[in-house]
């Protein structure tokens, strides 16, 4: 028999509430499918010794996700992006990644994106509301 329990909806939960989740789900994804082999990843971009803008994300399971990209106003269009995000796919290269992902509601982020060889696989219209949010992916070869 299962035993009772009760469900709680809070904004803020601990760290270690979070924890158990975290540590649940990747002891059962790797019973399921193996050790994700998750390790962080960031290519910081430094101007006078300050980071200004970057990427963070990490690879697992032989992809890099690009959870953050950030290129500060001034830097812009000066093909900054596409030498962090050439950075990262080298370096998850050598961690043996095959394929990158990256998601965005950005319109102008997008173009960049597929720019660097980066494809649409799906979208979510209306997130934020009015905008779309792309997801693409980008197959990494050495």
């Amino acid at each position: 028999m299962t035993a009772p329990f009760t469900l709680e909806v809070t904004a803020t939960p601990s760290p270690d509430d979070i924890a158990v989740l975290g540590d649940g789900l990747g002891a059962y994804n790797a019973a399921d499918v193996g050790p994700s082999g998750r390790e962080g990843l960031a290519v910081l971009l430094r101007q006078q010794d300050a980071v200004t803008g970057g990427i963070a994300g990490f690879t697992a399971w032989g992809w890099l996700y690009v959870q953050w990209l950030f290129v500060p106003e001034p830097l812009r269009g000066q093909g900054v992006a596409a030498r962090l995000l050439a950075a990262a796919e080298n370096e998850a290269m050598e961690r043996g990644c095959h394929g990158a992902w990256i998601d965005t509601f950005n319109p102008t982020a997008l173009r960049a994106y597929q720019k660097q060889g980066f494809v649409v696989f799906g979208a979510l219209d209306d997130f934020p509301e009015g905008r779309t949010r792309w997801f693409l992916q980008k197959r990494l070869v050495g």
